[in-house]
C-alpha cells in the first residue's frame, strides 16, 4: 500500500489554526466573555517561550490545553457548531495546489492521511469534502457528553506524528519508497523522512535548506 501524509497548518491550510481559533473566540457572540481569561492564562508561557525559557513544543501543547479551558463544559453538539464556524473560514484559505494533490493521490488509489496537531473534530469538519482516508489530530477529552479541560490532552506534534502514523499502519505493508509526505516546517522533518517522495510546502528556512540539500520537491 502507498500512502500520502499531509500536514494541515501551512500545508493544506495556508494560515495557522491556533491564531484562527483565537480570533474566533475573541469575536464569538456567545463565548467571547471567556477570551480575557484565556489571554491571561496564555500570556506567561508565551513570554517565557519568546525569551527562550520555555520550549516551543511545550508551549504549543500548553496553548492547546489552555484553549480547551475556554470551551469547558460545551456539549459535543455545541462544540461541533463552534468548530464548523471556524472550518467555514478555513476552507477559504486552503492551498489549492495541495487540495489537487489530495484528489490526485486518492484517484491513484493512494491512501491519504491528514496528520496534525490541530483538534481532531475541527480537522474532520474542515476536510469533510476531501477524499481523506484517515484524520489523526489532537483528541479532545469528553466526559458525559461535554468537553472537559481537566483531563490532559496528547498534543500531536514532532515525533508523535510518526508514532501515530506507525500505530495506524502497524498491520499494513507499506511501500514507503513510493509514498508521499507534505509539510511546511522543520518540525515535519521526521514525517517527511519516512517516504521516498517528501514535498516541502512553502517551507520555513530550516526545512527549505534541508529540502534543497536533499533535492526534495518544493512547492
Amino acid at each position: 500500500m502507498r500512502i500520502a501524509i499531509f500536514d494541515f497548518d501551512g500545508t493544506l491550510y495556508s494560515n495557522e489554526t491556533f491564531y484562527t481559533m483565537m480570533d474566533h473566540l475573541k469575536h464569538h457572540p456567545l463565548y467571547r466573555n471567556r477570551y480575557p481569561k484565556f489571554m491571561r492564562a496564555i500570556f506567561p508561557p508565551y513570554i517565557a517561550n519568546k525569551t527562550k525559557l520555555y520550549p516551543t513544543a511545550k508551549m504549543r501543547s500548553r496553548s492547546m490545553q489552555l484553549y480547551l479551558n475556554a470551551l469547558d463544559y460545551l456539549t459535543v453538539e455545541e462544540a461541533d457548531i463552534y468548530f464548523e464556524q471556524i472550518a467555514q473560514k478555513m476552507r477559504l484559505d486552503f492551498n489549492e495546489k495541495i487540495v489537487e494533490k489530495i484528489k490526485e493521490h486518492a484517484a491513484d488509489q493512494i491512501h491519504v492521511m491528514l496528520v496534525s496537531g490541530a483538534y481532531t473534530p475541527l480537522l474532520h469538519v474542515a476536510t469533510q469534502d476531501l477524499p481523506i482516508d484517515v484524520v489523526i489530530g489532537t483528541d479532545i477529552p469528553v466526559t458525559n457528553g461535554k468537553i472537559t479541560s481537566k483531563a490532559p490532552i496528547y498534543h500531536i506534534q514532532g515525533m508523535r506524528k510518526n508514532e501515530k502514523v506507525q500505530q495506524y499502519l502497524q498491520n499494513q505493508t507499506i511501500d514507503w519508497e513510493n509514498s508521499y509526505a507534505y509539510g511546511d516546517s522543520y518540525s515535519d522533518l521526521s514525517v517527511l523522512s519516512l517516504v521516498g517522495n517528501p514535498v516541502a510546502v512553502q517551507p520555513d528556512d530550516k526545512l527549505r535548506a534541508i529540502a534543497k540539500r536533499r533535492n526534495w520537491e518544493i512547492l
